[in-house]
């Protein structure tokens, strides 16, 4: 698998062909392997390789929300069509590739993604925070009583999870 050398016009034309018929290198959503595959070409492709171009431009759109897109990053050549060998400087597989002892990072350098990670998770409960459903209302009870105004919102099942009264002024 693989799409040959997407830094020349043949992987470009291959990359062209195999997005022909996908909105995405894999599966129905942008994912991992869509970033991946975008992270290697250096500019757009040319404009008469009008699905690549397409695919590029639509995932360019998603360039502030890479980190969160679904899947895991794969080597770059187990994407693309089968029997094209991956070419791309850097990916060709050598004699050292199968010594596992590279896969170990004994020192910890993993802590960058688990910061980028924490921050993600602080950001996505402060936004869930925010939305949170809140309603303020002075009720007189001469005309509305408590009772029925709890029943009127508890009946929407599909926004309200529980309703507590936080203070009662009298007026």
């Amino acid at each position: 698998m693989g799409f040959g050398d997407l830094k020349s016009a043949s992987g470009l034309k291959v990359l062209n062909d195999f997005m022909s018929d996908r909105s995405y290198i894999e599966g129905y959503v942008p994912s991992q392997a869509d970033v991946a595959v975008f992270e290697v070409l250096s500019a757009p492709p040319p404009a008469d390789l009008c699905h690549a171009l397409r695919w590029f431009n639509h995932i360019k759109s998603y360039q502030n929300q890479k980190n969160s897109l679904p899947g895991v990053k794969k080597p770059l050549g187990q994407y693309g069509p089968a029997g094209v060998a991956d070419t791309t400087s850097g990916s060709a597989p050598t004699a050292d590739d199968d010594d596992d002892d590279d896969d170990i990072d004994l020192f910890g350098s993993d802590n960058e993604e688990d910061a980028e990670a924490a921050r993600l998770k602080e950001q996505r409960l402060a936004e869930y925070a925010a939305k949170k459903l809140q309603i303020g209302c002075v009720v007189e009870d001469d005309k509305v009583g408590t009772d029925i105004l709890e029943e009127h919102i508890t009946a929407f099942e599909d926004f309200v999870q529980s309703m507590d009264v936080a203070a009662f002024n009298k007026i």
